[in-house]
């Protein structure tokens, strides 16, 4: 029997984090920012959708955490598309200070456009995570020109070359591993210094559904397994400064990097196919939307998310329960 797969229509709450984000960006004296637009009455009362219209129901649902990096500066690698530019858009919304990085400038100018933020509240930083100096970048010129750095988050994965093991390809498994592991120490270890110093610090790594199984390439498993050691031991030396880690893990997940036609091609089926193996894998039966994650990448960002060290959080629909 085969499976029913749900599709959920979340373009809505995407289009509703670059509304809010958009109103955050103004610095308009006629228009208060989207901070001021939130109502929190002492009964805890979500905001008033009248009062974040077009974005109602976005706002409704999101309630009490807008606003809730007001003051703190982020920097995204990867945040010119997918999980990255849906965290970014996200955390604009949210009133953070925003610095992107990518290999593609123009993927990473059309986030910012679209987020609202202009030079007072948002860096694009064209930069290449494989090489150490270019991987660093980022953090370097967030703190040189916002002066701190109070979340990191590493998005920057896939996998490179021919990873057939048969093969014994070295230089495809060293190159994912860099890619997906060593990326994200290069970034971290040129952040760590800061924060300790200023006393707090969010670090969230994006793994996978196969942080925790199996499913994909064996270069690319075995990284993203280590992702998991990397997270929990950075948390215990952290713990003491302030600093969070915390490993968000996806599953199968829309971006432009998950193309089940190329997939499809490659394996002589079909998309429909492909989107319905891909939906199997999970107790919803669906592929999730990138903004889904957004929420939790929020809460481990913030202070409602102070508790949360050394986790392996999974947003993913059930996948392979």
């Amino acid at each position: 029997m085969g499976h029913i797969v749900h599709v959920i229509d979340r373009s809505g709450d995407v289009e509703g984090f670059r509304h809010i984000a958009r109103l955050r960006g103004r610095d308009n004296s006629d228009e208060p920012r989207a901070m001021n637009l939130t109502a929190r009455p002492s009964n805890g009362s979500q905001v008033a959708r009248d009062r974040i219209d077009p974005a109602g129901r976005l706002a409704n649902s999101i309630g009490e955490l807008m606003g809730q990096l007001d003051g703190r500066v982020a920097v995204i690698t990867g945040g010119g598309r997918g999980i990255g530019e849906a965290i970014a858009l996200r955390y604009a919304a949210e009133g953070a200070t925003v610095v992107i990085s990518s290999r593609t400038a123009s993927d990473l100018e059309n986030t910012l456009s679209v987020a609202g933020l202009d030079s007072d509240r948002g860096l694009a930083v064209v930069a290449d995570a494989t090489d150490r100096d270019d991987a660093r970048r980022p953090v370097l010129e967030a703190l040189e020109r916002f002066g701190r750095v109070d979340i990191l988050v590493n998005n920057v994965g896939g996998s490179v070359g021919n990873n057939d093991p048969f093969l014994a390809n070295d230089d495809a498994f060293e190159s994912t591993l860099v890619l997906c592991l060593t990326s994200a120490w290069w970034t971290t270890s040129a952040v760590l210094p800061s924060m300790r110093d200023q006393g707090f610090g969010r670090i969230i790594s994006i793994g996978s559904g196969t942080s925790k199984t199996t499913g994909a390439s064996l270069p690319y498993t075995t990284a993203k397994h280590a992702l998991v050691g990397f997270t929990k031991e950075l948390a215990k030396t952290g713990a003491p400064f302030g600093i969070n880690a915390n490993l968000l893990c996806p599953g199968w997940t829309r971006t432009s990097l998950v193309d089940f036609e190329r997939i499809a091609t490659a394996r002589g089926t079909s998309v429909e196919i492909e989107e319905e193996r891909a939906a199997s894998e999970s107790l919803q039966h669906r592929v999730l939307d990138a903004s889904e994650l957004t929420g939790m990448a929020t809460l481990l960002a913030g202070e409602d998310g102070r508790g949360i060290t050394g986790q392996v959080i999974s947003v993913d629909g059930g996948y392979k329960v």
